[in-house]
């Protein structure tokens, strides 16, 4: 029987690990106090754990190497990764956008089954103690030496280290540091699913509002839409957050210049909206501005929609000239923010970049350098937008590497 070193307790390792007992002795290595501490904070703590669309679309939401991931994704779909932890005794459901949390809303069920799971098929879990390095010869891993020089000898070494995102969760790039040294290329790391911070010094006073059902477009300094999503956005003190703002960040690039446009009635087509705006007009028309808005826009949006409508806000409605409310129905459909940039990549939800995909074989997960080496989940260039599909990338590239460990 096989020795298969797993170092990285996140989602991937603890997959890994569990998949490898099957066949192999397996000693699972976590630097942190406990396992799977990215997840019990993921999904805001509830751990949406996968997404029920078909496995096909799963594709259109990966943008960091899609096609890498295709014999992991149908190796171990995301029906097998709800049948896993169903088996296991954790109830799921699904939430709107086909994201699968469990049913009790609690990360920790998760992370517990995952537990039992490594538990019953007999895998030893190291905890609080990292692995300071890899000790190779001849494109070949011999062992692992712990911060406490404790070595961990192995037949086979499956790296799971997770990216550089959270690093208080252990996230800190300890994996791609063992790849570079071992003679593979990281691909820059970048910061992805993270809030965009805003120039423009009136989003201060929008801190908090939360907005659903709205249109986002991310275009660049050649006015070229690069993404446009539909959903829920929310302001804050530096900028923007929330789902489409988060998928958003993914084609921002640091050094670039960036607009975000926002259509805050994607429902209605601009003479649709003109019309509304002339019946509530027509309803308030003896008013100032100011209170003729109440009814189509949120409260704590109303002055600074009045500010860049450039219509004074003590004109009477009735007063309020063709041109003037032409203008205001093509703001509220194309609010235009300055990106200022990215927050920091420690904030970021996943990681962009790492080991690059060129040097591993999709159908193993084996190193193409190291011949007893092999990768999953995060610590490799691949990301996929929020929804779980982070987390089922993390559980079937694990599954693959733990199933084709040791394999010829």
């Amino acid at each position: 029987m096989a020795k298969v070193v797993v170092i990285g307790g996140g989602p991937a390792g603890m997959m890994a690990a569990i998949t490898a007992a099957g066949k192999h002795s397996v000693t699972l290595i976590e630097k942190n106090e406990k396992l799977g501490k990215k997840l019990f904070i993921t999904g805001k703590g509830r751990c949406n754990v996968t997404n029920g669309k078909d496995i096909n679309e799963f594709f259109d939401y990966i943008p960091g190497n899609p096609q890498f991931l295709y014999s992991s994704l149908y190796t171990y779909t995301n029906e097998d990764v709800m049948n896993f932890f169903e088996k296991l005794g954790v109830k799921l459901k699904v939430e709107r956008g086909d994201r699968v949390f469990p049913e009790s809303d609690k990360s920790s069920d998760i992370i517990k089954a995952l537990e039992k799971e490594l538990l019953n098929r007999g895998v030893e879990v190291i905890l609080n103690n990292p692995v300071e390095e890899l000790i190779s010869s001849n494109k070949h891993i011999t062992s692992a030496k712990l911060k406490n020089n404790h070595v961990v000898k192995g037949d086979y070494f499956i790296i799971t280290t997770g990216g550089v995102s959270y690093p208080q969760t252990g996230s800190t790039g300890d994996g791609h540091k063992f790849a570079k040294k071992l003679g593979h290329s990281i691909v820059d790391l970048k910061p992805s699913l993270v809030p965009i911070e805003i120039e423009e010094p009136w989003i201060k006073e929008l801190q908090g509002l939360s907005l659903k059902n709205v249109e986002l477009y991310i275009k660049n300094c050649k006015g070229k839409i690069i993404y446009n999503g539909f959903g829920e956005m929310l302001f804050t003190h530096f900028g923007i957050s929330g789902p489409i703002v988060l998928s958003a960040s993914r084609f921002i690039e640091q050094n670039g210049t960036f607009y975000v446009v926002i259509n805050l009635k994607p429902a209605l087509s601009e003479e649709n909206l003109d019309k509304r705006i002339q019946k509530d007009f027509a309803k308030y028309i003896n008013k100032d501005f100011k209170n003729s808005l109440e009814d189509l826009l949120p409260k704590k949006l109303i002055d600074v929609i009045i500010k860049l409508s450039n219509i004074p806000e003590n004109k009477k409605v009735n007063s309020i000239t063709k041109e003037e409310r032409k203008n205001l129905v093509k703001l509220l459909q194309n609010l235009n923010m300055k990106v200022k940039g990215l927050r920091p990549i420690e904030e970021a939800i996943v990681t962009s970049g790492g080991v690059s995909v060129k040097e591993l074989d999709p159908s193993t997960m084996k190193s193409k350098i190291i011949n007893n080496l092999y990768f999953a989940g995060e610590v490799l260039d691949v990301d996929a937008y929020t929804g779980g599909y982070n987390i089922q990338i993390a559980f079937s590239t694990g599954y693959l590497a733990g199933i084709m460990v040791g394999e010829k």
